[in-house]
């Protein structure tokens, strides 16, 4: 719910979010401290002992991600073009959008569904954060530099929080309710970054990617999680699908192709907007998805809906 009330007052009426102070502080530019704090005290819950486990499932996730939304490109580009158009998409707004994933609003959802090590999974999934991976298997050139230190960063928080964790064990009970606390603080400042304007910009095209990318890569990974994860270690097999989104930082990827090839440039201008598009559109529906995989892993497990934590009533509550 808050995700989506952001995304409404950010269309309709935006400046009330940029008065400034605290209330611009919180609501608008909030997002990536109070991520960091979940971070860190989703950190302090990861025992020496399950730290290994975070790893594979961040393994799994962003390889079953990355390959999921780089194989529809290439299988576009390779049929009929690189620049070649299906279904109103080209093969550079197809890779831009499913094979990078919302790290933020991943981070929510595995903490609502499942334990501290699938939210200590982002480490690892947050290496597609930007356009290497789509460079690499696209056969580009011309990255000079891997951003390693963005991906520390990410780490660091959640790190010092396991160093303290384990350290003490007050610390870690101490800690522990400012996993779900920060939930909704930063999930409206997320909403407050997407704009449904851009759905009507983008048209069908922009739709259908965004479809392309919850079911593919969302579903798939789901399935992924379910191969290839422990069943001892896994909470809720529905978390696998929460790496079922665009990126919001996927917007410049179009950009970044066509400065390294330019022969993407005439079409990074529409692939920017139907990439826009998906960002919003998988934000919105990725908690969905979740959420519905979730009760069914319930039921198949005999237990009753009004028993589960999950549900949309507790997502509103957290989202």
């Amino acid at each position: 719910m808050f995700l989506v009330l952001g995304c409404l007052v950010n269309t309709f009426a935006p400046q009330s979010l940029m008065i400034g102070s605290f209330t611009t502080a919180l609501f608008k530019n909030g997002a990536l401290p109070l991520i960091a704090v979940m971070l860190f005290c989703s950190g302090a819950q990861i025992t020496i002992r399950t730290a290994g486990i975070a790893l594979w499932k961040g393994m799994v996730l962003n390889t079953s991600k990355v390959l999921l939304g780089i194989s529809v490109a290439i299988i576009v580009g390779k049929i009929l073009g690189p620049h070649a158009t299906w279904l109103g998409l080209t093969p550079l707004a197809f890779i831009s959008a499913m094979s990078n994933s919302n790290g933020g609003l991943y981070a929510a959802l595995a903490s609502r569904y499942g334990d501290d090590s699938d939210v200590g999974a982002l480490a690892v999934i947050s290496s597609n954060d930007g356009p290497f991976f789509e460079m690499a298997f696209m056969g580009l050139s011309g990255l000079a530099d891997i951003p390693w230190i963005a991906l520390v960063a990410v780490v660091v928080p959640i790190i010092i929080g396991m160093i303290l964790g384990n350290l003490d064990e007050d610390i870690r009970k101490f800690l522990a309710p400012g996993v779900m606390i920060s939930i909704p603080f930063f999930a409206f400042p997320l909403g407050a970054g997407l704009n449904l304007n851009q759905l009507v910009e983008a048209g069908l095209p922009g739709i259908v990617l965004g479809l392309f990318t919850l079911l593919l890569t969302g579903v798939g990974s789901y399935f992924a999680y379910k191969l290839f994860v422990p069943k001892s270690t896994r909470k809720n097999d529905a978390v696998g699908a929460a790496v079922g989104t665009t990126a919001g930082n996927a917007a410049m990827t179009p950009t970044a192709f066509a400065n390294v090839d330019a022969s993407f440039a005439p079409y990074a201008a529409a692939a920017t907007i139907q990439v826009s598009a998906s960002i919003v559109i998988t934000a919105l529906l990725c908690p969905i998805l979740v959420d519905f995989l979730a009760r069914y892993e319930r039921k198949k497990q005999g237990l009753s809906a009004e028993t589960s934590p999950e549900g949309i009533k507790n997502i509103g509550a957290n989202l």
